[in-house]
């Protein structure tokens, strides 16, 4: 077998692939640039359109502006999320191993067994209190904490408004953002979890965490070794 040939076709496809996502990464962040321009001056439109007698509140301005923030971080979360699963997605078997040990980000929902979880809370631009929701399987909500609204690391203690420990099971937390009593938007949570397992299917790479938890490649925003 030509070993040289067959490294050199390797490298190009790599390479292919690597100018692929940079061409999608630049048409996308091209658009959301030529959308936030549109979006000033709609809204300097706006400003100077509004009846003198009849303002628009101030708070309006901040929602409509960190509403478009958000979805540009989403857009732009999506993209990376998309090259890192086109990339992490196409691996062989073999390396699959490379995933196992490794502790994974993922905003996926957390799996609670009645021990204290790590969490890294998201900003929300603009917003000056938050608050973190947390819905059950159901889609029933049953926690509900205020944390800042800056985002930082926290240690969640899953606990109902009696302060009785929540049951075991798989939670979604999100934190939503307030200008005075105006919600901003929300957000995921973002949680660690060490990868146990990793194997191909037809839907692309899945993950075993150790939470006993299965996401998909794609969910995964970060990865380090596992300490």
């Amino acid at each position: 077998m030509d070993v040289t040939t067959s490294t050199t076709s390797t490298g190009q496809a790599a390479q292919s692939g690597q100018a692929s996502t940079q061409a999608e990464s630049d048409s996308s962040s091209r658009a959301i640039s030529a959308d936030f321009e549109t979006f000033l001056k709609m809204l300097t439109v706006q400003m100077r359109n509004q009846d003198p007698l009849n303002p628009v509140e101030g708070t309006d301005f901040a929602v409509q502006l960190a509403t478009f923030s958000t979805v540009e971080q989403q857009v732009r979360t999506n993209d990376l999320l998309g090259a890192l699963g086109n990339q992490l997605g196409g691996l062989g078997f073999g390396q699959l191993l490379g995933w196992v040990g490794m502790e994974a980000r993922t905003t996926a929902p957390v799996a609670f067994d009645g021990a204290p979880v790590d969490l890294v809370l998201p900003g929300i631009a603009l917003a000056d209190r938050a608050e973190m929701v947390v819905t059950n399987a159901q889609g029933v909500e049953v926690q509900r904490q205020s944390v800042p609204a800056s985002g930082g690391e926290l240690t969640w203690v899953a606990m109902d408004e009696d302060g009785k420990p929540l049951p075991n099971g798989v939670y979604t937390l999100t934190v939503e953002g307030y200008a005075s009593d105006a919600m901003l938007g929300s957000q995921p949570v973002e949680h660690r979890a060490d990868i146990v397992e990793a194997r191909q299917t037809a839907q692309g790479t899945r993950l075993l965490l150790s939470t006993g938890q299965e996401i998909a490649a794609e969910e995964v925003i970060a990865l380090r070794r596992s300490e």
